[in-house]
């Protein structure tokens, strides 16, 4: 139970705070957070503008990469806020800061928690006695895990009253969620909710939703619904047909339900962690009913201890690598271990490229399962806790959540690309909020140009728009993708499990018409994908380093458009310019098979490019291409670009076009077919 829960003498449930506990208020002053934390400074709500706090705290800052080295919560705690750095680049959270000064409540502005979908980053402030999270707004993935670890979440007017010395009925927190949210969040998280539902104590009725038109996140869900009969078994739909999800069944935003889940993935950042709650919870001979379509990654740390920033944590990433080899090995889940060092890539190329079917439900421990989208399937990402639920039960208890249309018309003039489409609608949409916790369906005759590597750019960076998850509608082209890697599956069954929207289905964020030919290069400008320009508009910006490479950038396509502008570059009697430091990376062995096939390779070798074998690296600041000086300038086509994601430098985000012709150029520069030709330099 969360300690900030009372029950009253006539039995009600109620919220105050602890007397001599304190409020840390997450300001854009830097000074006044230290102020806090030395406790020389003490705020109350009513004397602080909203205005005035952090927004956009990513998980990255709550939790850098090197805290996530740790697999235990309590030891997650010592070095909460990690991340937070002021002008000079040094922590305004010291070691043991958070954790040793006596705070319950944490504030800060809007989107709180954007980013990767690390639950390490609520561990932190739970485990350093963090009860009660106030914001403007929370990123849907972060407000599931704090929902999970029983964190109260709330609003200003609810902290002022408390500060004043008022109890609130817990109900106004918990009154805008669904039944189930209570429950888990009465029960003190996810576990103790899951044992009361073991125990018969809970049901989950079948949603109530009568034939309605679907979009298709709807339909999905509506396939995998399981209904409870209140002992935690399983019984059949109110129709009468099975809870397989073979029968009819309709469901609608804010639908509460049980539902099967058809696989899932972790990897070597957060494995550790998931089997050491399974341990905890169901003790050390626990067992998980279908290992079939789980898998783990090991491709996040393969190049960490090159990182000299990294090397002092060897001896903790050898430990999560050790856990994550005892999970495989206990559960007999798939194996995508790196072999003698060298992996068989990154787990959302790999999902997609093996085993993420058309109307599939995955749930993962990375916030860029949605990449899984692309297969037209419903993917997103969990926190370790949830994860542990999940692959225990092989169910899990969503919410059906909202969806936003993007109809996409027209083609991509030359030199655009995806990437450059997604950071369009970030600055559009996103920076609005209207994106926020929805899924982003993608459609219209405008897709069917797009190939499917450029429809996974796409759904991959809908988390970094604050949404649930993307997915595109399938066609012709997923049935043709799909049926080349899987052999043996015949295409009209492929072709059958294809799920499309219904006529008239309804999306609450509306449908938004977008002309593939109006879009223009872009790059996301440092500290947040959020906030895109034009590169036409931006000022010249000399670079250090060009990255290609990770989940985002790192498929055949990606290396398509490489390779395209620097056979251009070499034709014309360039190479990367002097100074500028490109490093390409395979999502995967099998693109860079195809890398080698189409003889990328030697283009690569001659343009001077350092190639490196599949895996994230430096996209989590963690392998080759990362800043290593304050002052250096990356243009990078990895996903998010956070402060110190990538090292300390300045990142900067765009497509792979953008990134080889910078590279070329010396400089953020924008790709067209022939610019290359004379004159030689621009």
């Amino acid at each position: 139970m969360n300690p900030l829960i009372h029950t009253t003498a006539d039995g009600q449930a109620v919220v105050r705070l602890t007397p001599g506990k304190r409020v840390l208020f997450l300001t854009k002053d830097l000074d006044k957070i230290r102020a806090q934390l030395e406790g020389r400074l003490e705020l109350r709500m009513e004397d602080v503008d909203p205005a005035d706090l952090l927004d956009d705290i990513n998980t990255d800052t709550m939790t850098p990469a090197w805290v996530c080295f740790r697999h235990k919560p309590e030891d997650i705690a010592l070095d909460a806020y990690a991340g937070l750095l002021d002008a000079e680049g040094e922590r305004v959270f010291p070691h043991r800061s958070l954790h040793d000064a006596d705070f319950e409540v944490i504030v800060s502005g809007q989107r709180k928690g954007t980013g990767s979908s690390r639950e390490t980053a609520p561990q932190a402030e739970k485990w350093s006695g963090i009860h009660l999270v106030i914001a403007s707004s929370f990123a849907p993935i972060h407000a599931r895990n704090n929902v999970n670890l029983g964190q109260l979440m709330g609003n200003y007017a609810q902290l002022e009253r408390l500060q004043a010395g008022a109890e609130i009925p817990l109900e106004e927190f918990t009154r805008d969620y669904d039944p189930i949210t209570r429950a888990i969040l009465e029960a003190g998280g996810l576990f103790p909710f899951a044992a009361r539902y073991a125990r018969g104590e809970i049901a989950v009725p079948l949603p109530p939703t009568e034939q309605r038109p679907m979009n298709i996140t709807e339909k999905i869900l509506a396939s995998k619904l399981l209904g409870s009969c209140g002992d935690g078994g399983h019984c059949a739909q109110s129709d009468g047909s099975p809870s397989d999800g073979s029968g009819p069944a309709y469901v609608q935003p804010g639908d509460v339900c049980l539902v099967h889940v058809d696989g899932g993935y972790s990897h070597e950042f957060t494995t550790a962690q998931v089997h050491w709650f399974l341990g905890q919870e169901f003790g050390e001979d626990y067992t998980i009913p279908d290992a079939s379509k789980f898998a783990i990654f090991e491709d996040h740390l393969l190049y960490a201890t090159g990182v000299a920033r990294m090397a002092p944590f060897r001896e903790q990433i050898e430990t999560l690598r050790r856990l994550q080899h005892d999970f495989q090995a206990h559960t007999g889940v798939r194996d995508y271990s790196a072999r003698e060092g060298v992996s068989p890539g990154i787990c959302h190329q790999i999902a997609r490229e093996e085993f993420v079917d058309p109307g599939d439900f995955i749930q993962a421990t990375d916030s860029h399962t949605c990449m899984g989208g692309a297969n037209n399937a419903l993917t997103y990402g969990v926190g370790a806790t949830e994860y542990a639920a999940l692959i225990r039960s092989g169910f899990t208890f969503v919410k059906v959540p909202e969806s936003i249309r993007f109809e996409l018309v027209g083609k991509l003039q030359p030199g655009v690309m995806a990437k450059d489409v997604i950071l369009h609608i970030l600055d559009t949409y996103a920076k609005e909020e209207a994106t926020l916790d929805r899924v982003m369906e993608f459609g219209g005759p405008g897709l069917a140009t797009l190939s499917m590597d450029e429809r996974a750019t796409l759904c991959n960076m809908a988390t970094e728009c604050s949404a649930k998850s993307g997915v595109c509608e399938g066609d012709a082209r997923t049935v043709e993708w799909l049926a080349a890697r899987w052999p043996g599956r015949d295409a009209r069954e492929i072709e059958a499990a294809l799920v499309q929207p219904d006529a008239g289905a309804s999306y609450a964020g509306g449908v938004h018409t977008i002309d593939l030919g109006s879009i223009r290069a872009m790059v996301a400008e440092p500290g947040d994908p959020t906030y895109g320009r034009v590169i036409a508009d931006l000022e010249q910006v000399d670079i250090d380093i060009a990255y290609g490479g990770s989940c985002t950038a790192g498929k055949n396509a990606d290396m398509d458009a490489y390779a395209e502008v620097l056979s251009e570059a070499l034709k014309a009697g360039l190479r990367i310019a002097e100074g500028v430091r490109m490093v390409v990376q395979f999502g995967s062995a099998t693109v860079q098979e195809y890398a080698r096939a189409k003889g990328y390779l030697e283009v690569f070798d001659e343009a001077g490019v350092e190639i490196i074998n599949p895996g994230c690296g430096a996209c989590i600041g963690c392998g080759p291409g990362v800043s290593e000086k304050r002052e250096q300038v990356t243009i990078s086509a990895i996903n998010r670009n956070f402060q110190g994601r990538s090292g300390p430098g300045r990142l900067y985000l765009g497509s792979p076009a953008t990134v080889a012709a910078s590279a070329v150029l010396g400089h953020i520069a924008a790709y067209r077919p022939g610019m290359f030709r004379a004159p030689a330099r621009v």
